[in-house]
């Protein structure tokens, strides 16, 4: 009872990272306004765990929720309310995201190792660099998104065990596994996109 009340925040914080998900993979517009709570949650959370990188995410997490809720609304290429299709990232975009993912890398780390006690300057560094890439992929809905998830939360999961944060860590379990799950239910929503006439 006592680990309880010691980690109720982590818990209401992990209990909604899993309901994100789940509205992330059914491709439901409200993963938009849950994430900006989930993100509220874990901007204590990382501060407390001194993941300063996570925690500088988490702000990004809220302005990109709102640019995702209204894409995700209006961005389709009918402009009809909840019309964005699920695409693939066009192959012009790969070398601008690959550059912006190192240097976002090298910047957060640099801000890590000289102005902070991070005890993890270099994944905390890569983690947050990929989520970033990730989550604006995801607010256009390119499915390739998934794949960047895959590689962003395996990797936390790691960290956040080695900082002893639990529940947290079984969130990661999911998010690494539904990332897979998140792919192919894309995938073939995409397949049904082009089918149709």
């Amino acid at each position: 009872m006592n680990w309880l009340q010691n980690n109720y925040i982590e818990l209401i914080g992990a209990i909604t990272g899993l309901i994100y998900l789940y509205l992330e993979i059914k491709q439901r517009v409200w993963l938009w306004p849950l994430g900006i709570i989930t993100s509220a949650f874990y901007i204590y959370i990382f501060y407390e765990s001194k993941f300063y990188a996570d925690m500088g995410l988490q702000f990004y997490y809220l302005f990109i929720s709102i640019y995702g809720w209204y894409h995700w609304l209006f961005g389709g290429a009918v402009k009809a309310k909840n019309s964005l299709p699920v695409t693939n990232t066009p192959k012009s975009n790969y070398l601008p995201l690959l550059a912006a993912s190192v240097a976002f890398f090298v910047i957060i780390r640099y801000i890590l190792v000289h102005y902070t006690d991070s005890p993890v300057p270099t994944g905390d560094a890569f983690t947050t660099a990929l989520s970033i890439i990730a989550t604006w992929m995801l607010a256009r809905k390119y499915i390739e998104h998934w794949w960047l998830w895959v590689v962003v939360n395996s990797v936390s999961l790691a960290l956040y065990l080695y900082k002893g944060l639990y529940p947290t860590s079984v969130l990661f379990v999911f998010y690494t596994t539904m990332s897979v799950v998140g792919y192919y239910q894309w995938k073939q929503e995409k397949s049904k996109t082009i089918a149709q006439p």
